[in-house]
């Protein structure tokens, strides 16, 4: 690993002045993917910028009903916060699942997302619980939905000198329940073959989906969403039978590689696969069934 400048500033006002001072400067959250990309020569940094001395990076907070989540929130508090689980439950399913304890202490849901990975296990779940990513720069802050802050792999809509600061959760609905669930083929492969996430609102008379997202993991370049396969299952029972015609839609938005971990065929059955479990897990905790997460392991299958 070569020299580099560390700075650890205590205002967004510093923080955005150094992404703008010049040279390569790599944000450090957790430090969980940077920090081995650096040491094997992958990245370079001239200054490693650490944010968790900015006001607001590591708070959870009450918002308008929701929730505002610092970027630099680490998994494990994510995943222990009782808020979190009983309002947002796919996000902690994902939370439950990023590598071990050790790294969960560390890396963040912000540093998830900024890594922009196709096969990031929170994406999918802030884009079916409708986060938006508040970003600070030197033109002032903007909100981007989830669902587009990623642009490519690796990429994302940062402009220069700008900083994730916050996700912005929406203040959660009555009868509505969500779910991820990802595919690794062993535990010592911590990346998804394919990953899906589910949010569900049943109807009053609580058979029926009244509302529905879907969205996949690990089968398109980006997290990327299947609204057909939602727009199927509104209206409509929410049952085993509709939930696997979902999961065949959803297919139809994958783009899969064929890569080490699978060919692409059977990547697109699996998202099919996993659409019809977190619709049916989605659905099961919109009716009042339990917030806590089904693991095999650290597989889900």
């Amino acid at each position: 690993m070569r020299d580099f400048r560390y700075a650890a500033p205590t205002s967004l006002a510093d923080a955005t002045s150094i992404l703008l001072g010049g040279g390569e400067v790599r944000i450090l959250a957790g430090g969980t993917d940077l920090l081995p990309r650096m040491r094997d020569g992958s990245v370079v940094a001239d200054t490693v910028l650490d944010v968790k001395r900015v006001p607001g990076m590591l708070d959870i907070v009450r918002v308008d009903g929701g929730l505002r989540l610092g970027a630099a929130v680490p998994f494990h508090r994510i995943r222990d916060d009782p808020r979190i689980v009983r309002a947002y439950p796919a996000l902690t399913d994902a939370a439950r699942i990023v590598g071990g304890w050790q790294i969960q202490a560390r890396a963040s849901a912000g540093g998830n997302l900024c890594n922009a990975s196709p096969a990031a296990d929170t994406t999918p779940a802030l884009i079916v619980e409708r986060a938006s990513c508040r970003i600070v720069g030197p033109e002032g802050e903007r909100l981007v939905p989830a669902a587009g802050f990623c642009t490519a792999p690796g990429r994302t809509v940062l402009e220069s000198g700008e900083l994730l600061t916050s996700l912005e959760l929406p203040a959660p609905e009555e009868r509505a329940g969500s779910r991820y669930v990802r595919f690794i083929p062993r535990n010592e492969m911590d990346i998804a073959v394919a990953g899906a996430a589910a949010w569900v609102r049943l109807d009053e008379d609580g058979k029926t989906v009244a509302d529905a997202r879907v969205a996949l993991a690990a089968v398109a370049p980006t997290a990327v969403e299947a609204p057909d396969a939602a727009v199927s299952l509104i209206g409509g029972p929410a049952t085993e039978a509709a939930f696997a015609a979902a999961g065949e839609i959803a297919r139809e938005a994958a783009r899969p590689i064929t890569d080490m971990r699978g060919p692409a065929d059977y990547r697109r059955h699996l998202a099919g696969v996993l659409v019809k479990r977190t619709l049916a897990g989605a659905a099961d905790r919109a009716a009042g069934g339990s917030r806590e997460p089904i693991l095999f392991g650290n597989r889900d299958r």
